[in-house]
């Protein structure tokens, strides 16, 4: 798993190659996702969850002015747990734990 850290008003391009099969979950803030033709598209509040493969976004901002984080899971992830879980049930769990 890795973390996007975003600060206000920031933007990263979207690589496909660095997201492919990739699961998004906003943890902290805001995100934008910015559409193929540069038209702003929805803005994914704190516990939204998003695949990008197949939509056509080309790069995440940061519409507001604090800090947003975004935690990343990869097929290729290893999760080192005694368990065998799933990265994306793993931090769906971990997720669900922090608001109990």
């Amino acid at each position: 798993m890795r973390t996007l850290t975003l600060r206000g008003g920031a933007r990263v391009a979207v690589v496909a190659a660095e997201w492919r099969g990739a699961f998004g979950v906003v943890t902290r803030g805001r995100v934008q996702l910015e559409l193929r033709d540069g038209e702003p598209g929805p803005v994914l509040g704190r516990d939204a969850g998003f695949w990008l493969r197949g939509t056509g976004v080309r790069a995440l901002r940061n519409p507001g002015r604090r800090t947003a984080t975004v935690r990343i899971v990869t097929p290729r992830d290893k999760t080192v747990t005694y368990q065998t879980t799933h990265p994306v049930r793993q931090l769906m769990e971990e997720r669900h734990e922090q608001h109990e």
